[in-house]
């Protein structure tokens, strides 16, 4: 990025609520699968003379968002209506919020190259979502499944310096909601939107320049990509001693540019008024303190304990963190653990889940909450690996069978009559004496420098003990018997 110029961004997002009904009418929010235009109702239609009422839960979730952004939460709130000649808005305008937001003044942090940088928070308020259009060839279709959802906008401050801090932003706040269970946080899916503002000006100026808003971006990448080809449109454009214009640009993925898409309106084009059939939302300090008290622990919460409790290091705990359903498989299996040395279990619990597991839930596309392989099923292959009843190898294969089947370690280990590793030195120092003497060219090789061709030594003791020897052993003893016979 050119070094004479700043890049300003701030993000609007939005996020669809895990209520059951929608935000100001009794129709299910469960349309995902359904036909278009079944889960409706006079009230989200947009009919004229029909009363909305307010959705209690979703002012709920709201409220836990705004307390875990570290916002303000005032005694009293309103809804405004916002005008718009949009298509997919019937009534001509949405009920959202303005002046007197659910909440205001929050933050959030987030480490970039080991720095922590405070990313101011404006507001988070409610809405309610839009139409869906279906776009076809030569015409266009509206499902209004979608109209009345309870929808969360949370508003930035213009504190970020690069799209990278912009992606880092949606990320940590995806887990946040997540860990609320307030938002599936689905941006493929659209449950999830971003719309962000970005502008530059000449390094060091305190004025801000003038912002274009994107629009159409459905992942973190598409985040980062668009906010980095705008900055340098605009950049260029200033160089080239253009003038930059407040509009509306799409994301176009494809071709990885923005492009035009209208001009940009400004608070007054809206026509804001307070909703004339809606009460004022009066909140107690009460209430606030109740919602305050039942938050679940977050994701920052979640990674220090990690790290202080079980021992993890930083890059486990972060990504243990980052996916709650990989970080409450975790907790499961430590739970159903036996009492010890809990922080080597937890390392043992860490290794087996991010690489065994996770390679065979990535191989097979399959969710972890959907896995065979339970936490249960998970905690008994640890026993049996930290009892030397199995070794890595064999845990492996078990593992590779339990992933399949469903069944119980212990019972695959049975079935499979899988006998205990032989840890006897005696026997196994014959083997690997048996194994040197007849491999004379890859000793030669080891005693060249060649230190890896050990490795195909350990092989074949691995392979005449059917895999029951105990590899750190096996290791110790060639290593061992190889130094000895090049002193000798």
């Amino acid at each position: 990025m050119d070094t004479d110029y700043e890049v300003v961004i701030g993000l609007e997002v939005h996020s669809q609520l895990l209520t059951k009904s929608k935000m100001f009418c009794a129709c299910s929010t469960g349309y995902a699968n359904e036909a278009p235009n079944t889960h409706v109702c006079p009230i989200c239609m947009g009919m004229p003379g029909v009363m909305p009422v307010i959705n209690q839960e979703a002012v709920t979730y709201t409220i836990m968002t705004a307390l875990a952004l570290n916002c303000s939460i005032p005694d009293y709130s309103k809804f405004d209506r916002k005008s718009y000649p949009y298509p997919d808005l019937m009534k001509g305008y949405q009920i959202s919020q303005y002046d007197v937001p659910l909440s205001r003044n929050g933050y959030l942090t987030i480490d970039l190259n080991g720095e922590t940088r405070k990313i101011g928070i404006t507001r988070v308020h409610l809405e309610e979502d839009t139409a869906r259009l279906l776009h076809h060839e030569g015409y266009s279709l509206i499902d209004v499944n979608r109209a009345g959802t309870p929808l969360m906008e949370i508003v930035s401050e213009p504190d970020m310096r690069s799209p990278e801090e912009a992606r880092l932003y949606m990320q940590k706040l995806r887990e946040i909601l997540v860990y609320l269970g307030v938002a599936s946080g689905k941006m493929e899916e659209g449950s999830l939107r971003c719309d962000a503002n970005i502008s530059v000006r000449p390094r060091g100026q305190e004025e801000l320049g003038v912002k274009t808003e994107i629009k159409n971006m459905n992942s973190f990448r598409a985040v980062e990509r668009a906010l980095d080809y705008e900055a340098r449109r605009q950049i260029a454009l200033l160089r080239e001693g253009g003038v930059i214009h407040q509009e509306t640009r799409g994301w176009v993925e494809t071709k990885g540019v923005t492009v035009g898409q209208r001009s940009k309106e400004q608070a007054n084009d809206y026509r804001y008024f307070p909703e004339p059939d809606l009460p004022p939302l009066l909140i107690s300090r009460k209430q606030v303190e109740e919602i305050r008290a039942h938050l679940p622990e977050l994701p920052d919460g979640r990674r220090a304990r990690y790290i202080s409790e079980f021992g993890l290091s930083v890059q486990d705990a972060n990504v243990m963190t980052e996916d709650k359903s990989l970080g409450d498989y975790f907790e499961q299996v430590m739970a159903i653990s036996p009492t010890g040395d809990r922080k080597a279990r937890a390392k043992l619990a860490s290794n087996w889940l991010l690489s065994e597991l996770v390679r065979l839930l990535k191989a097979s596309s399959v969710a972890i909450q959907d896995c065979a392989v339970t936490p249960a099923a998970l905690a008994n292959l640890l026993d049996l690996l930290e009892k030397e009843r199995i070794t890595g190898k064999q845990a492996k294969d078990v593992l590779d069978e339990a992933f399949a089947s469903g069944e119980m370690p212990e019972e695959i280990v049975k079935k499979k009559g899988i006998k205990p590793p032989i840890s006897d030195q005696g026997a196994l120092e014959k083997i690997v004496e048996g194994v040197i003497a007849n491999n004379p060219k890859i000793v030669a090789d080891y005693r060249k420098g060649k230190t890896n061709a050990a490795q195909a030594l350990v092989g074949q003791v691995m392979k005449q003990t059917r895999g029951q020897a105990k590899a750190d052993i096996v290791q110790a003893l060639l290593r061992k018997k190889l130094d000895e016979t090049q002193e000798s």
